[in-house]
């Protein structure tokens, strides 16, 4: 019954999304997977489960916003960065300590992985370091919260801008293959790395080639074998 209606909800909420620009969450993500991604390639459906955890993730967020803002630090939230040809984010806020600005991005996870979190994510400093590029700030903060226990680490990240420039250029190389309907190679530790364990392209991935190749005919490719 309502079961049903809610896990549907939020199916229908993740289909037929259009892109048009990279997010920054997509910077030093597997380039493959985002090429599908703006293909609409067919995909591996989300769990209704994983998608309301995702939510869940979100209203934690807005609880640390709350309390930051109850401490008066708070000098913008849900910010979006400057607009750019290629790329948008919202960063979670910016934020004042000791008359020094900060970005704050807020990431939520299940105890296990807090437990063993030692150092911030690479995925998470890719993304920080472009708000921090875009914002023009030399400091951010990476706040974990554990969904389960509501614990809390916090990092700071120092602006890298070589690894900004990277991120930049990783991009816009991905987003002429886009353009040019060129699927790029797998990465290099297919399978092992873990996006490939998590790929909501795993199945079409392993179709392709190891390397480079033209997305329309793979494309009459897989409408081959799903006309089967």
């Amino acid at each position: 019954m309502l079961k049903e209606l809610i896990d549907q909800f939020y199916l229908d909420k993740q289909k037929n999304r259009e892109q048009s620009r990279f997010y920054i969450t997509d910077a030093g993500k597997c380039p493959r997977a985002i090429f599908f991604k703006f293909k609409k390639a067919p995909r591996k459906e989300m769990e209704a489960r994983i998608l309301r955890m995702f939510d869940h993730g979100d209203y934690i967020q807005m609880q640390i916003l709350n309390n930051l803002f109850s401490l008066g630090i708070v000098r913008a939230a849900e910010i979006n960065i400057p607009p750019q040809e290629i790329i948008g984010g919202r960063a979670d806020a910016i934020i004042t300590l000791d008359n020094e600005l900060y970005v704050v991005d807020v990431k939520s996870m299940n105890s296990m992985i807090f437990k063993n979190l030692i150092q911030p994510k690479e995925e998470n400093i890719n993304q920080i370091q472009l708000y921090l590029h875009f914002f023009k700030i030399p400091k951010g903060i990476l706040l974990y919260v554990s969904k389960d226990t509501l614990e809390l680490k916090d990092f700071l990240v120092n602006y890298n801008q070589n690894l900004v420039q990277s991120l930049l250029k990783d991009l816009v190389n991905l987003k002429t293959k886009i353009d040019a309907d060129m699927i790029p190679q797998r990465l290099s530790d297919y399978p092992q790395n873990w996006q490939c364990q998590y790929c909501q392209f795993k199945e079409i991935c392993a179709m392709a080639l190891a390397s480079e190749m033209n997305w329309k005919d793979f494309k009459v490719k897989i409408e081959a074998v799903n006309n089967k």
